[in-house]
């Protein structure tokens, strides 16, 4: 059982639940090793005893733990202690995108291509481990206080080690491919649907297609046309229509084959959005057909999984009965003019069209580029050859990653056996302990290409996190030189690095000098000997930083309102305090850094306060309540009891007591009022009395009373 303030393994110590899912709670927790925030999944203590449960979690933590990508959230640790099963992940703090759609209702086409590229960048990185996802939603994406996109949550996400996987677990119906609502296999393309789904959504606010139970929600996946976004929004552009459409065919075949392509039309559309690039054809196998009884047993049986793995949703009982009759393909559609299909298949082939002579010629043509490019590589090669020969200090040492934990203090921390270990596994043990590492290549005849030689630092010794390792790594005996990229356009500068065998990364800073979309810097450097296949990571211009924004106003807003509202206008999100405010209810933002109004750059960060209530003080009360004084009570005889009850202003009684002995002594601490009413009760004895007319009065007792004011002393004055 987890509770707040407990620690597991000695090292992660429980601070507040941050969210829960159908398997698992998830806690925001302190790596006292490590002195960082965490987050830690735990698998819920219905499901700990459950084999199979238990084992897609694990399935879950060996999948993640793989991964290391920007858009990925990181895992750093999986265990299991006294029956709790638990991941540690990277602590994200910001929202998911499907709040962030339900705030903005729909996104700017800009703004939805940017998110759908950095997500399709994190799972192509987890396609390329041969791990699919099958749970890509809004809600399984994070938008971080820093505008970085990140997909989390491989709940059911499983490495694709088989080509004869069948998935038993069903993600969200909204989002959920064909083959997938079918039962049958499923790969990286049904991922590439269910990104189709997401960016419908954001780009219109609301899902493709909707219905009463998930089975309806699930035939119409396979059966439905996929609407087009340009029905709700008309001003979307006509590429991007093509490229959702494209991720959202029925049949995997005339999908996006690769999320690198999906990633590239999406890049191409942000520079030439009108333009009709998206290639669309038809595949004869892909005509419709009837459902079977047998796919709709198997659609009823794991959609009835997905209720079960998540009961938290709010699903209406499947109580409609599916008539065979009312869910069938057609049998043929016929293809647009253009023998595209854009929307429609067709399996007859009629001779090339139009079209495919056009590409066929654009094909030839890229072909002659290609080759002018080689030559031009070549002679540019020879020339840098000649020029290192006469320049023999040239530095081969590249800085490979710098991954310095910000606005953190450096921690000690062991190094790692990494000699022997291929360049990739040696750099994510280092930059995963926070440590910047340094390569320099060497040619050797025995030692395979990628393969590190050594290393500056013994294994085992205790450094700072931050401190540079230097790297000698095996070129092999085909070593490369590094070409020079820099100031070249992004599509020229990738495929030069490409033909000369490297792989390319790309990150993006603005530059006053440098146009948008071309290469600021690269690294390794240019001229450096290098082995193929090293991955280039190269810097692209998305010009100036003189551009400004207006600073919105946000005090009054609740933090997540905030948090959106500078997202949108290009603003960073800086330190977040909370404070106790009268003015403000609790949650809301109290005080920004920058002004309303102030004209500030791009990515400013901006600070700001929300308030965490009222401000609360405790008191203390030394009381000293003295005798009835004539006065007070003129008719009070000493030595008669006395009682004495004190109640605070908030109405909570701290005194009722009985005494004869003045003066009463008592102390109370931690009190929650800065004052209370003391009432002091005493009992008069009167005698019997003769009225004028000759009656007889007579005598008893009579409760009689008075008050004073008691002011309590702040504690934490």
């Amino acid at each position: 059982m987890i509770k707040i303030g407990m620690t597991i393994a000695d090292r992660y110590e429980i601070l507040e639940k941050i969210g829960t899912g159908g398997m698992a709670d998830v806690y925001k927790a302190v790596d006292n090793k490590l002195s960082r925030n965490v987050a830690v999944k735990v698998l819920k203590q219905e499901f700990s005893e459950n084999e199979n449960f238990v084992s897609k979690f694990r399935v879950e933590a060996q999948a993640a733990a793989g991964l290391m990508h920007p858009n990925v959230v990181n895992v750093y640790d999986v265990g299991e202690e006294q029956g709790i099963y638990y991941i540690v992940m990277e602590l994200v703090e910001g929202i998911t995108l499907k709040k962030y759609i339900e705030k903005k209702a729909r996104l700017s086409y800009e703004e939805a291509v940017s998110i759908a590229i950095q997500v399709g960048m994190g799972i192509e990185a987890a396609h390329e481990k041969h791990i699919i996802h099958r749970d890509i939603k809004p809600q399984n994406i994070i938008i971080s206080l820093a505008g970085k996109v990140k997909v989390t949550d491989f709940g059911i996400a499983k490495a694709a080690t088989s080509n004869t996987i069948t998935s038993n677990v069903m993600g969200s119906v909204h989002y959920t491919s064909p083959e997938q609502a079918r039962g049958g296999y499923s790969d990286e393309k049904s991922d590439i649907y269910s990104l189709g789904v997401t960016m419908f959504e954001m780009l219109t606010g609301r899902v493709p297609f909707n219905g009463e139970t998930t089975v309806a929600i699930a035939i119409k996946h396979i059966q439905e046309e996929m609407p087009s976004p340009r029905e709700f929004v008309p001003e979307i552009p006509y590429s991007l229509e093509d490229i959702i459409l494209k991720c959202c065919e029925k049949s995997p075949d005339r999908r996006y084959q690769n999320m690198q392509e999906l990633v590239d039309d999406l890049k191409q559309c942000l520079m030439t959005p009108d333009a009709d690039f998206v290639v669309r054809s038809g595949i004869e196998e892909a005509g419709t057909r009837s459902v079977t009884d047998e796919e709709m047993e198997e659609i009823r049986s794991h959609t009835s999984d997905y209720d079960d793995y998540y009961p938290e949703d709010d699903h209406k009982e499947n109580t409609m009965r599916l008539a065979e009759d009312d869910y069938y393909y057609d049998d043929e559609l016929e293809d647009d003019d253009d023998g595209y299909g854009r929307r429609v298949r067709h399996s007859d082939y009629d001779g090339p069209t139009k079209m495919e002579k056009i590409t066929t010629a654009l094909s030839i043509l890229a072909g002659i580029i290609i080759v002018g490019i080689i030559i031009f590589l070549a002679v540019k090669i020879i020339g840098n050859k000649l020029q290192t020969s006469d320049n023999p200090d040239t530095s081969s040492s590249v800085v490979v990653n710098d991954t310095t934990s910000q606005n953190s203090a450096p921690v000690e921390v062991e190094m790692p056996t990494v000699v022997g270990s291929d360049i990739d596994s040696a750099r994510n043990a280092l930059t995963a302990l926070g440590l910047n590492v340094l390569v320099d290549f060497s040619e050797s005849d025995t030692i395979a290409s990628g393969i590190v030689m050594s290393a500056d630092v013994q294994p085992g010794t205790k450094i700072l996190s931050g401190t540079n390792v230097n790297l000698l790594v095996s070129s092999g005996t085909d070593s490369v030189e590094m070409p020079d990229v820099t100031g070249k356009p992004i599509s020229e500068a990738k495929l030069t690095l490409e033909l000369s065998g490297f792989t390319v990364m790309s990150e993006e800073a603005s530059s006053d000098e440098v146009p948008q979309g071309y290469v600021i810097s690269q690294n390794p450097d240019p001229g450096v000997m290098a082995a193929k296949g090293v991955a280039v990571t190269i810097t692209v211009s998305v010009g100036p930083t003189d551009v400004k924004v207006k600073v919105p106003g946000i005090i009054g807003l609740d933090e997540a309102d905030a948090t959106v509202t500078l997202i949108e206008n290009d603003l960073s999100i800086g330190h977040i305090t909370y404070v106790p405010s009268d003015a403000y209810p609790e949650g809301t933002v109290c005080s920004q850094s920058i002004a309303e109004g102030s004209f500030v750059g791009q990515s400013t960060v901006v600070d700001f306060e929300v308030s965490s209530g009222a401000e609360k003080h405790t008191y203390k009360c030394n009381l000293s309540v003295t005798a009835p004084t004539p006065l007070e009570a003129p008719d009070y005889i000493p030595g008669t009891e006395v009682r004495l009850k004190l109640v605070g202003s908030d109405g909570k009684v701290l005194l009722d007591q009985v005494t004869k002995e003045f003066p009463y002594m008592s102390n109370f601490y931690g009190i929650g009022c800065p004052s209370g009413i003391l009432t002091v009760t005493y009992t008069v004895t009167t005698e019997p009395t003769t009225n004028a007319d000759g009656t007889v009065v007579p005598g008893g007792t009579v409760e009689k009373s008075f008050t004073r004011e008691i002011v309590f002393t702040q504690e934490d004055a």
